[in-house]
């Protein structure tokens, strides 16, 4: 089992450093899964247990300038991980003018994965600055626990309003309760409403559109049999909404969120190369 890799690229190095903090604010364990393609990171809370659960897809091929790996075996090309994504994000850190960052597997004393980071010195030769993140190797029988959630059944989805001026709402309402009910309904609107003896706040938002779905055999998704007027919601903890928010540092050009009334919200968050969903389960 081998990985290693490298970025040159500043840019690619501050992209990718964006994604890996955002991924930091929102899990404090979470397993990589590296392929010859991709990396994915994946927190995969059991949903029914009220846990949410994390998905984000990045093409290694828009970040590296050199990706190499060889998995547990021939037929299962793949190698996952668990790691503190706090640790990647806090060793990247240190990369914001770096030369080139490598990154590596290796087995020391534990598995570890070493970021090598190159930096920039008066002299002719370069200082390196060598962090080794403990990571856990998750054996072939435990991979079936981490595939990729599947998007429900969802009775509305609808693209987002603009994520700052979400998250500024969100945040002044946090102060008033530990939940928040978000509805939506085909016809591009969205309430976030707050409900508590004291106080009832709603923001409305309008014509925000609603994506196109079909399902894998062509038909359209049930979402588009209901009324466009009527409503579904779901009131989630808002603690975990804010968080999703307040983690954003990759702008999306998408981001879009799937409503099941009254059990889960699904938020889909696209980038041209990262891909984000977030599952957030519905309180009773």
């Amino acid at each position: 089992m081998r990985f290693r890799a490298k970025i040159v690229d500043l840019a690619c190095l501050n992209h990718f450093s964006r994604v890996i903090n955002t991924i930091a604010k929102l899990a404090k364990t979470c397993t990589l899964r590296l392929t010859v393609s991709k990396l994915y990171f994946i927190l995969s809370d059991k949903v029914a247990n009220g846990g949410v659960s994390m998905w984000c897809e990045l093409c290694q091929g828009n970040f590296f300038d050199e990706f190499q790996m060889e998995g547990v075996a021939a037929e299962h090309n793949e190698i996952y991980l668990e790691l503190v994504p706090e640790n990647l994000s806090r060793a990247l850190k240190t990369a914001q003018s770096a030369k080139a960052v490598k990154i590596k597997l290796t087995n020391k004393h534990c598995p570890c994965l070493r970021v090598a980071v190159e930096l920039p010195s008066l002299s002719s030769s370069s200082r390196i600055v060598t962090h080794d993140i403990p990571v856990g190797v998750i054996p072939r029988r435990l991979w079936n626990d981490f595939r990729e959630p599947n998007v429900p059944d969802f009775d509305v989805s609808i693209y987002l309003p603009v994520l700052k001026t979400m998250k500024s709402v969100v945040e002044r309402m946090k102060n008033l309760s530990n939940s928040i009910v978000i509805e939506a309904n085909s016809n591009g609107e969205m309430n976030l409403k707050i409900e508590t003896d004291l106080v009832s706040v709603t923001t409305h938002f309008k014509d925000l559109g609603n994506p196109p779905w079909t399902s894998e055999d062509g038909c359209q998704s049930s979402a588009q049999d209901r009324d466009l007027e009527s409503m579904a919601e779901a009131r989630i903890d808002i603690k975990k909404l804010q968080q999703l928010l307040a983690g954003q540092q990759v702008n999306p050009t998408k981001a879009l969120c799937n409503i099941v009334s009254k059990r889960i919200v699904h938020f889909i968050l696209l980038h041209e190369d990262v891909s984000l969903q977030y599952f957030i389960p519905a309180l009773a």
